[in-house]
């Protein structure tokens, strides 16, 4: 039997620990609003937490498929897992610290929730009063189960497993808790300040892309990278599945961040798709400027930066302007992608040029084009005259990226000095799917590593 070391002990310790402290926390009483909640809005909201969780397992896939083919069950995994860790410590403090009761505005109080103290017997939500606040609740965990995974497009190929597990603690509980408080709160300064994000462009695409950009910063460059080798996609019809996950759940995403089956909730939807649309079609095409062929991996990526840059906008602004902010952003982050291939940032996937520069163009954008016409709640863009608007956007912008980067940046730090984030040289070699979880993607076929099978079609496929 191995030696098991408190490192790898830790992980166990703390999750039984949460278990029994559970048992003692009271059971409440359904809360009493007969008349209060709207079904519509329940039935609506519930499936549009089911699609925003869908978007998980979409990214998965939509990651999975882009690298090489011994790492793609590690980079999966690393999606998936979220689903797990953040759903616990969504439950135990994390939504009392993003929606609890304010804290100066910078942070809620951990204990207004504390294992969803009050969650089911609360009242509603200020800004969602025709839903039970477990509903708003969970809507809200499906944003903070993504928005760690997206991360790891950025670290992938290189990052220890264990290392990860760490970061999704520390990045939910010092960054995505903290924004969304600051930005969806209404208690939050930037709520205050009148920063509008509809659904997530800072609080989840910046907040990832920047972190995004502190990993591959910190773990540096992989050993192909260095060599200048290009990887050829593991399974392109992978990312096509993952881009049609994604592209779905996002209507979930987006429109249900209007909290109501409303015309504001149908307004959302609409810009969604067609900004993913326009997207999609400005990077193929600008490819074929480029003296590229039309590509799947290229309609499939400018879609998701469409999707992307559309999110904090998606409420506020109008069905022929999201054909702009698409389009644009397309273009944008496909010239970002371009520069950062002749850097020697070592950012996987591009989370930064997709995701980071998306929600800021997304941001930007929302700045510009807001309509009161379309969102009373909301305020009018550059656009139609309102500059003050456009400069409180920017003044956010710079609030959010300089929190996100310098965190995420002290969290990677800080894990690699208490552990190795990087797998060894050889591991890496090797593969990460082998070195951190026994086991091999080959062809569509999952493979136990010393399966005999697994090593004679691996050694055919490879004299193939």
């Amino acid at each position: 039997m191995k030696k098991i070391t408190l490192g790898k002990a830790a992980p166990f310790i703390i999750l039984m620990l949460i278990s029994v402290l559970a048992l003692f926390v009271p059971s409440f009483a359904e809360y009493n609003a007969q008349g209060k909640y709207n079904s519509a809005d329940i039935a609506w909201i519930i499936v549009a937490t089911a699609l925003v969780f869908l978007m998980t397992p979409g990214l998965a896939f939509f990651y999975g498929g882009m690298v090489h083919r011994k790492n793609v069950l590690s980079t999966m995994i690393k999606s998936f897992v979220a689903t797990g860790i953040v759903s616990i410590l969504w439950v135990t403090v994390g939504f009392s610290l993003a929606f609890g009761k304010s804290i100066g505005g910078f942070i809620g109080n951990p204990f207004t929730h504390v294992f969803f103290k009050g969650v089911f017997s609360g009242a509603p939500w200020s800004l969602a009063p025709t839903i039970p606040l477990m509903l708003f609740a969970l809507f809200q965990l499906m944003f903070a189960i993504i928005t760690p995974s997206l991360v790891v497009g950025a670290v992938a190929e290189r990052i220890r497993f264990s290392s990860y597990i760490l970061f999704i603690v520390m990045f939910s509980l010092f960054v995505y808790a903290p924004l969304a408080h600051w930005t969806w709160n209404p208690e939050g300064f930037l709520f205050k300040m009148g920063v509008l994000d509809f659904a997530g462009g800072t609080v989840v695409h910046i907040s990832a892309g920047c972190a995004a950009l502190a990993g591959a910063i910190v773990l540096k460059r992989r050993t192909v990278h260095l060599e200048n080798k290009e990887i050829p996609p593991a399974n392109i019809p992978y990312v096509l599945i993952g881009t049609g996950l994604l592209w779905f759940g996002w209507f979930g995403f987006n429109a249900g961040s209007a909290l109501a089956a409303n015309s504001l909730s149908v307004s959302a939807f609409a810009t969604t798709n067609t900004a993913a649309a326009a997207a999609g079609l400005a990077w193929m095409f600008f490819d074929v400027l480029k003296g590229k062929k039309p590509s799947v991996l290229g309609f499939c990526i400018g879609a998701v930066v469409g999707l992307v840059a559309i999110t904090p906008a998606a409420g506020y602004v109008a069905i022929p302007q999201s054909i702009f902010i698409g389009a644009v952003a397309a273009l944008i982050s496909n010239i970002a992608v371009y520069y950062k291939s002749k850097s020697i940032l070592d950012d996987t996937l591009d989370v930064f040029p997709c995701h980071g520069v998306g929600g800021i163009v997304g941001m930007i954008m929302t700045g510009i084009f807001a309509t009161k016409n379309i969102n009373s709640g909301g305020n009018n863009g550059l656009f139609y005259g309102n500059p003050a608007f456009f400069f409180t956007q920017l003044k956010g912008l710079a609030v959010v990226i300089t929190y996100s980067f310098s965190v995420s940046y002290g969290i990677f730090k800080f894990i690699n000095w208490v552990m190795p984030m990087r797998v060894s040289k050889a591991d890496e070699e090797m593969g990460l799917d082998a070195s951190q979880h026994d086991e091999k993607y080959l062809q569509g076929t999952l493979l136990l590593r010393n399966s005999s099978v697994a090593m004679e079609l691996e050694k055919t496929i490879q004299d193939y």
